[in-house]
């Protein structure tokens, strides 16, 4: 597509409703780690509601990655790799389990990019959830970048050195199981996280790549863990490097505000900023 007529998707707009039903919450419990505080009524944990509000895409509408190849809210971007490259969120009231939500997805920003590994194009969606009172429960921002394929089938990334001031860390193993159990609730037929020969073969990565909303659900999880009698008020993210299910990876934090995500070999790959209110 023209920079004109991708520019023409900003403003373009969509919503939906849908219930934070207590039984997906428990699905997602039982996937990341039980928690004893899943309850209708109780407070929806942080990024749980990645979980609800489903794309309902029909199969045959599905492009060659397992995306919906079709614009309805996303342009019809011709670049066949995609990935959510970051985001932001910030609270107003913090959602409760069993309670019914408006969500309305708006464009706000596309930008056409040339880089080192060809072009790219960088789209910005802004959420904005509602409850039942029309009350603003919370917004949030997501950065999705399309990319080239890689000219060699080798997808690298450029190393990123973390943070040096850990204070306390955690080790997560991934699994396909935990990628296939993540990808079903989420109603995610990306192909990155199932689809081996696909993710080795066709976009040059190593291996079957480990979710970025997954690996932030995790951190905000580590993060609440670390501060039990606080709530998150914000939480921002950028992703810097992809985690695979063949290797280790690392969630650490200073102790204060900042939170990352280690590869194996040391280097960056999700940053986040965590603040509590």
């Amino acid at each position: 597509m023209e920079t004109a007529e991708l520019t023409s998707w900003i403003g373009k707009s969509k919503t939906t409703q849908d219930t934070l039903r207590l039984e997906r919450a428990l699905l997602l419990s039982s996937t990341i780690g039980q928690r004893e505080d899943i309850q209708n009524g109780a407070s929806l944990p942080v990024l749980w509601h990645w979980v609800y509000f489903q794309e309902l895409t029909r199969i045959d509408d599905l492009g060659r990655d397992g995306h919906a190849s079709k614009g309805e809210l996303l342009p019809p971007i011709d670049l066949p790799r995609r990935m959510w490259a970051g985001g932001r969120l910030e609270y107003q009231l913090h959602p409760k389990i069993g309670e019914k939500l408006t969500k309305t997805s708006t464009i706000s920003n596309i930008t056409p990019k040339e880089g080192k590994t060809g072009k790219l194009c960088f789209v910005t969606v802004q959420h904005e959830y509602f409850d039942h009172k029309d009350q603003a429960v919370f917004t949030e921002e997501h950065d999705i970048v399309y990319r080239e394929d890689p000219k060699d089938k080798t997808s690298t990334s450029a190393h990123v050195a973390p943070p040096e001031n850990a204070t306390i860390s955690e080790t997560i193993i991934p699994s396909t199981v935990l990628l296939f159990r993540y990808s079903a609730l989420t109603f995610n037929s990306h192909r990155i996280h199932y689809d081996r020969d696909y993710c080795t073969d066709i976009e040059g990565y190593p291996g079957l790549i480990f979710h970025g909303p997954l690996t932030a659900t995790l951190l905000t999880e580590f993060a609440a863990r670390q501060n039990p009698d606080q709530q998150i008020k914000s939480f921002s993210f950028r992703a810097t490097a992809p985690l695979f299910d063949t290797e280790p990876f690392a969630i650490k934090t200073d102790g204060k505000n900042t939170y990352w995500v280690e590869t194996s070999s040391g280097g960056l790959a999700m940053k986040a900023d965590i603040s509590f209110g």
